[in-house]
């Protein structure tokens, strides 16, 4: 999602090729072994799998100190307790409501320091997650600025043209 936004937000001109990650293609794990979304093959050949990575290169962004703060804690410490509070019956001895709360330890600072620009792109599909895991719960917290920003990408032109459907991509159309 944080790659497809960025993708969108700046009108790079891509081949969009929509993957049913139970059915990968042999051309993606010819280009990416490991087998994982997103990929993205260069007009060099060179591919980059990382959604992080094809953020900054589409942007020619590179993440300043404090940037790279935040990611860090959204991709470490905010997902790890995302993944927890969203799918406990994945991993032992999870208390959902315990990664819950850990999880909104960052929320609370998110909403008093919420970044701006091209960041926002690179954490907002995870609170997306996060809050439409149990809507409820997420609406009636006091992070007011959090709730207002996550309005706003939802609303947003770039975020409808984000989920639109594609049909699976088939080789035969090369």
């Amino acid at each position: 999602m944080r790659a497809r936004m960025a993708i969108v937000r700046t009108g790079f001109q891509i081949e969009h090729r929509e993957v049913i990650l139970r059915d990968r293609p042999d051309h993606m794990l010819k280009i990416s072994p490991k087998g994982t979304v997103p990929v993205m093959l260069l007009a060099d050949g060179n591919v980059i799998e990382e959604s992080l990575e094809i953020m900054e290169y589409v942007q020619s962004w590179k993440l300043n100190e404090e940037e790279r703060g935040w990611i860090n804690r959204n991709d470490n410490e905010f997902k790890f307790h995302l993944d927890r509070y969203k799918y406990p019956n994945r991993y032992e001895n999870v208390d959902a409501v315990e990664h819950r709360d850990a999880a909104s330890k960052y929320l609370l600072d998110l909403n008093v320091n919420l970044p701006k620009g091209n960041l926002s792109d690179a954490i907002f599909p995870f609170v997306r997650q996060f809050a439409n895991h149990d809507r409820v719960w997420f609406d009636s917290q006091n992070w007011t600025r959090v709730h207002l920003w996550l309005s706003e990408n939802l609303e947003s032109e770039a975020f409808a043209k984000c989920m639109t459907k594609y049909p699976q991509w088939q080789p035969e159309q090369v």
